[in-house]
């Protein structure tokens, strides 16, 4: 499928991803970045500055990445959030300095901080994501006094958290118990580098898709995005797709859950495409009711 390159310049910025399952998010990380400019995602002359505004309406979701980087004043929060149609949902990554520091248990500060300024998305606001890098050595105490910091709520309005931990070594049962009495989802990366594992610890799903290919137009090859559509609607219903790697056995208990789907990284120029041709088959399911 191609990206939706010839729509008249008054149909830009009307919303356009097809109805689909309402639990189901899907998008992308981020939306600066060049190769999507020029008709491959963003249509020919575009301004840099309404990228936001065309994107959130091929998509239901974007994952921002700018904030591991540094976290926003709540004005540039309050914009993204106006700039933006009703039932689109950001997910956010957390400042790297406050998972980088020494002291996890007493970066409460840090993390009161940054939720004060993001909560000003408002109704728009998704999970939140404290990545903890390769390399990094993590201890259990710390790191466990760190998850009770997260808050549940914020300005009345329910925090969602989720846990992307990249060294092997510390991803266990331990890990995912105390994910699960926390509430707190954990990552499935789809990734060769990253542990992989698509355990269900939370009342949502938080998937990164990683392995899109530049020689598809669309990232991934048809029948893979099939296979995802499927599950994603599976994981919305309260199942869990057995064809994908877990740590445990057992089947978690049946309840309906929220999915947020990205697809990250690799053949990044693809990503819009891979993303947009995944809603397209959602909508069709959603339409057949299946």
């Amino acid at each position: 499928m191609s990206p939706r390159r010839d729509k008249p310049t008054t149909d830009l910025f009307s919303p356009s991803p097809p109805p689909m399952p309402s639990r189901i998010r899907v998008g992308i990380g981020g939306w600066t970045y060049a190769p999507w400019r020029g008709g491959r995602f963003y249509p020919v002359g575009l301004v840099q500055r309404r990228e936001l505004e065309y994107a959130s309406r091929q998509l239901t979701s974007i994952e921002v990445n700018g904030t591991y980087y540094g976290a926003q004043k709540p004005a540039t929060y309050a914009k993204w959030r106006d700039e933006t149609p009703e039932g689109f949902v950001f997910s956010a990554k957390a400042p790297q300095r406050i998972m980088e520091s020494k002291a996890l248990s007493k970066t409460g500060h840090q993390i009161e901080d940054f939720i004060d300024g993001i909560v000003e998305l408002g109704g728009k606001l998704g999970p939140l994501v404290w990545q903890f890098d390769k390399g990094k050595r993590i201890d259990a105490a710390e790191f466990e006094a760190f998850v009770g910091l997260l808050p549940t709520e914020q300005a009345g309005r329910k925090l969602r958290h989720v846990l992307d931990v990249r060294d092997p070594t510390f991803v266990g049962k331990d890990y995912l118990a105390l994910a699960r009495k926390h509430g707190m989802a954990t990552v499935f990366t789809d990734s060769e580098e990253h542990p992989s594992f698509a355990d269900l610890t939370a009342d949502f799903v938080y998937a990164r898709l990683m392995r899109s290919q530049a020689g598809i137009e669309t990232g991934y090859p048809n029948a893979e995005l099939g296979r995802w559509a499927e599950r994603a609607v599976l994981w919305s219903e309260g199942g869990d797709p057995a064809d994908l790697p877990h740590l445990e056995t057992g089947t978690p208990a049946k309840r309906t859950r929220d999915v947020f789907l990205y697809f990250i990284s690799s053949a990044k120029e693809r990503n819009p495409a891979a993303a947009m041709a995944l809603l397209e088959r959602l909508g069709a399911i959603a339409k057949s009711g299946g």
